[in-house]
């Protein structure tokens, strides 16, 4: 055990202090001790983490010295502090779904993912902030406030994890869940310099409503992509309550080697003539010459999937009367008003539109899966927008573009979302102003292992894993 903690311990990678853990170079409680420092001297300038528990943690890290000490066997995680995103249910932890209508609500059992990742031995310090019932990707609510972007603390962190982007950028956890249906992971991971995945689904089961529903999924998020290896290996289970969670389990074990050399990108920027920012279009232009430096043949490719828009916006509305229209009463004078409309929305739907939304999510998947068999990846931008100012709710205009509502301005990762397939959020480099972009890596279905690998090259290549915000 190590008699003192070695300096700048909340950039160490997860794989290094899980490590340095099973050594006994660091005790759980130093790391967790650690980590609870470094939120109390950030966290308040940036309202990532919420519901925090600092005591509770340390308990918890003692118990997994003890455990350690005894020689019990340990998790995947063991010892490595997290911080839940607070739409997952956590038992005797506050959970409010960023909602004003369950400020005190506090579960008596886990949710499926948060009791996964407590098994794997992931000590649980508190929540992350979301925004209200996880809609919109801009964190903010009535019951926390805003969550802020620790490289421009005027900005947005994204959302709807955005909590969890933050905290990760800002080196206050060294892993994160998310969940994402419209780029709830991949747009915190654009705006905060961090990585996530949006696996296949199934592979992270998670609870629903709907167990038959691909859209919405739970996935990881980390500063570096062997960190997202390393939390799959613990929350990639299969479930019997999950009928899509039993499509093959792939080993997310051990390094994640490969080349780019000879890999085949598709370039598809808008998806189908999609606004961007000229920002944007900057550094994804100089991440293509990068890709190309690399020894990668990158292609343009004219993948128009502006059909998905309808079935995302329908199935999506269906969504929130699925999960909202029994309450829709009290939630009508407490919601924000994009929560309402999403609602009304879906109340408004008849049948045949629901039908034609469902037979264009299958053609937008033959459409990604037949691009696929000729590419080993699409990239995309994971934002049309450079992060926008905090107080904003979203951006009603893109490049001269006037969105037609909440949802417009994520159509660059919504489409994506109605195609299915694995989705790897990569940092793609930083505008002259230091603001972060991301990018989309697409992979084959149910290749996510593979995908990882060739994110894990684009990341060494790229160094941009290595940059943190000025926040000392």
């Amino acid at each position: 055990m190590s008699t003192s903690t070695p300096s700048e311990l909340h950039w160490w990678t997860a794989r290094a202090l899980v490590t340095a853990i099973r050594r006994r170079e660091l005790s759980c409680r130093e790391v967790v001790a650690w980590h609870l420092d470094r939120i109390a001297a950030i966290n308040p300038r940036i309202n990532a983490i919420v519901s925090l528990r600092p005591e509770a943690a340390l308990d918890g890290a003692d118990r997994g010295d003890r455990a350690f000490a005894k020689g019990d066997e340990v998790g995947p995680l063991h010892g490595l502090p997290i911080a839940i995103k607070d739409l997952e249910d956590t038992a005797g932890i506050r959970t409010t779904y960023g909602s004003a209508l369950f400020t005190d609500h506090i579960p008596t059992a886990d949710g499926p993912l948060a009791a996964r990742l407590r098994a794997a031995g992931a000590i649980v310090i508190g929540k992350t902030n979301t925004p209200e019932f996880g809609a919109g990707s801009h964190t903010f609510n009535d019951v926390f406030g805003a969550t802020r972007n620790p490289w421009a603390l005027e900005r947005s962190a994204g959302g709807s994890s955005g909590g969890a982007g933050a905290a990760l950028a800002a080196g206050l956890v060294p892993i994160a869940d998310g969940s994402d249906y419209g780029g709830s992971i991949r747009n915190p991971a654009s705006f905060n310099n961090v990585v996530g995945l949006r696996p296949t689904p199934g592979l992270v089961p998670h609870g629903t409503e709907d167990v038959w529903d691909p859209a919405g999924v739970a996935g990881p998020m980390a500063r570096t992509v062997g960190d997202l290896a390393l939390m799959l290996t613990a929350i990639a289970k299969p479930d019997r309550h999950s009928p899509l969670s039993y499509l093959g389990r792939p080993s997310f074990d051990g390094e994640l080697a490969a080349s780019l050399s000879g890999t085949r990108i598709g370039w598809c920027p808008d998806l189908g003539n999609l606004p961007l920012e000229p920002e944007v279009m900057g550094v994804l232009a100089a991440a293509r010459e990068q890709l190309t430096a690399l020894g990668c043949v990158v292609e343009d490719l004219e993948l128009d999937l502006s059909a998905a828009d309808e079935a995302f916006e329908t199935l999506r509305a269906v969504g929130f009367v699925r999960n909202f229209g029994a309450d829709f009463a009290r939630i009508r004078e407490a919601a924000k008003q994009t929560v309402v409309w999403n609602i009304e929305r879906g109340f408004a739907l008849d049948g045949p539109a629901i039908a034609r939304a469902i037979a264009l999510r299958s053609e937008v998947f033959v459409t990604v899966a037949d691009a696929l068999e000729q590419v080993d990846l699409l990239v995309a931008p994971a934002a049309q927008v450079v992060p926008f100012p905090v107080d904003d709710e979203y951006p009603s205009e893109i490049a001269g573009v006037k969105m037609p509502h909440y949802l417009g301005w994520m159509r660059v990762c919504s489409r994506l979302t109605v195609a299915a397939h694995p989705i790897a959020a990569v940092p793609a480099g930083f505008t002259a102003d230091g603001l972060p972009v991301g990018m989309q890596l697409v992979g084959r279905y149910a290749r996510d292992r593979r995908l990882l690998e060739l994110a894990a090259a684009w990341e060494l290549a790229s160094g941009l894993a290595e940059r943190h915000p000025a926040l000392d």
